[in-house]
């Protein structure tokens, strides 16, 4: 089965592999906790503030920071 078009071709981060590639779902976990890394206390808190504006909650203004590779 092949992945749908603009998916990234990474593994579930919730289940273990069961084709083995164990490396892979490592890197892909290690990447994912160091991605949701919780910020300094200075930034957190001025992210907070900008997602209250915005109507979003802190969760959703972070992923879009990911995302898109900028602030809004």
């Amino acid at each position: 089965m092949t992945a749908p078009l603009g998916h990234n071709g990474g593994p579930p981060l919730e289940e273990e592999d069961p084709g083995g590639a164990s490396w892979r779902l490592w890197a892909w976990r290690r990447a994912h906790r160091r991605a949701w890394k919780t910020p300094p206390p200075e930034i957190a808190l001025r992210r907070l503030a900008r997602a209250e504006e915005l109507g979003m909650t802190y969760r959703e203004y972070t992923l879009e920071i990911l995302e898109r590779g900028k602030f809004l």
